[in-house]
């Protein structure tokens, strides 16, 4: 978390963007359709989630805006689709925690060198995070977290973060762990994974995408690539 948006795009453009063909986003099964079509009736109907409820919704939508906001730097997590992902990634693998060893014994207090430790699968964490941090926010300030102002709200996150804010049900720095790095996620990922939007992830980054032939610019150390983002789906950008 940052107050500076420089800083925090500089973040951005420094991270290592692994291929959109290897990036670890749950094992979502994606079928390859006609972009054109594809943008056409997303743009037509808008998103509805189908793991979160709405008041879930209202906070992830809330808390990624500040996690990535939009700037004069570039788009933000709610451009780029970041809530579509972290719910679609709900109902994959990953969502559902079949890619870890999910068998005791459990420990809250984790330590890192082991991994995760804890009883609960992502989508537990969210909806036991969420409902625990909305109840935090009623009970100190009156109001679900969607409804605060921005600025309590920026610094709500930076608590979770800290650890400051204590729940019972899941460590809030485990939960905010998961939001951020899903965020990330979403907005790097391939189109095709329902965030990165236009690719405007990898726009800002200068990340070519999916593209199969570098041949021509393998010779050309910082010469900068001229040719937009490809997705998986052949969507160009």
């Amino acid at each position: 978390m940052t107050d500076d948006a420089q800083p925090r795009r500089r973040f951005l453009q420094t991270m290592a963007i692994v291929p959109a063909s290897t990036l670890a986003i749950g094992g979502l099964t994606v079928g390859c359709t006609n972009a054109a079509d594809g943008n056409a009736a997303k743009a037509a109907k808008p998103y509805e989630p189908t793991y979160f409820t709405k008041a879930e919704w209202a906070f992830i939508v809330a808390a990624v805006d500040h996690l990535i906001p939009a700037d004069e730097y570039g788009p933000g997590a709610i451009v780029a689709g970041v809530p579509e992902f972290i719910d679609r990634q709900m109902e994959t693998p990953f969502g559902h925690g079949k890619l870890w060893y999910m068998d005791g014994p459990f420990h809250t207090d984790q330590v890192p060198e082991l991994g995760y430790q804890l009883d609960q699968n992502p989508r537990q964490v969210y909806r036991n995070g969420i409902e625990a941090c909305d109840a935090w926010c009623v009970k100190t300030h009156g109001k679900a977290y969607a409804e605060l102002d921005k600025a309590l709200q920026e610094q709500i996150l930076k608590d979770l973060q800290s650890g400051k804010i204590a729940f019972e049900s899941v460590p809030s720095k485990t939960f905010f762990s998961f939001l951020l790095a899903n965020t990330k996620e979403g907005f790097f990922a391939d189109p095709i994974y329902g965030g990165n939007k236009n690719m405007v992830g990898w726009k800002m980054v200068g990340f070519p995408g999916a593209r199969a032939d570098f041949m021509d610019w393998v010779d050309q150390p910082n010469v900068k690539y001229p040719y937009g983002p490809v997705s998986i789906s052949g969507e160009k950008g």
